[in-house]
């Protein structure tokens, strides 16, 4: 072999090594921290959380267990994180399922997570504020209806819960 043909080979097994290093530093970040436990798929449905104390059923899209032995839930969103940050109803499922996990294995997750379609993830922590805000939430579901609805036909009309409400308008 001349000097230039092993120059070149040289340059091509450092491009292999470099893309090589490039996939796994890659699938290293899709992973997510500490070590997957369970994966909620069609064929292979990931365990329900249940909690009677607070009424609640859950099944988080992956549960993950951190290098403390804390468990933390994923849940995924196919759609892109909106300009605004996780909405509130993303932020509430998450908390939701971080009180299971608390309720479920006796220790709170520092954290949560949320994967967006565009790649984005977002760590929201499982704190006093958080619990507040579910819980205050979750009385605010159980607490009697006060007939503060104000129906009207053309909202009415359009309602999916007509046939079962009863304080629709004519």
């Amino acid at each position: 072999m001349n000097p230039l043909d092993l120059e070149l080979l040289a340059l091509l097994l450092m491009g292999v090594a470099l893309w090589l290093l490039f996939l796994v530093a890659a699938r290293r970040s899709r992973r997510g921290p500490g070590r997957l436990r369970s994966v909620d798929l069609p064929s292979a449905p990931g365990p329900v959380l249940r909690s009677e104390r607070y009424r609640l059923t859950g099944r988080p899209d992956e549960l993950r267990e951190l290098p403390d032995g804390r468990w933390i839930p994923v849940e995924w969103k196919s759609r892109p994180l909106p300009r605004g940050g996780p909405p509130w109803s993303h932020r509430i499922q998450l908390w939701a399922y971080c009180l299971l996990l608390e309720e479920n294995l006796g220790r709170a997750p520092p954290f949560g997570r949320l994967r967006y379609g565009d790649g984005t993830v977002v760590d929201l922590p499982w704190d006093a504020s958080a619990r507040r805000e579910l819980l205050s939430l979750r009385a605010g579901i159980e607490a009697p209806y006060d007939g503060r609805a104000r129906p009207s036909p053309a909202r009415c009309r359009r309602c999916r819960y007509r046939g079962g409400c009863d304080v629709r308008a004519a």
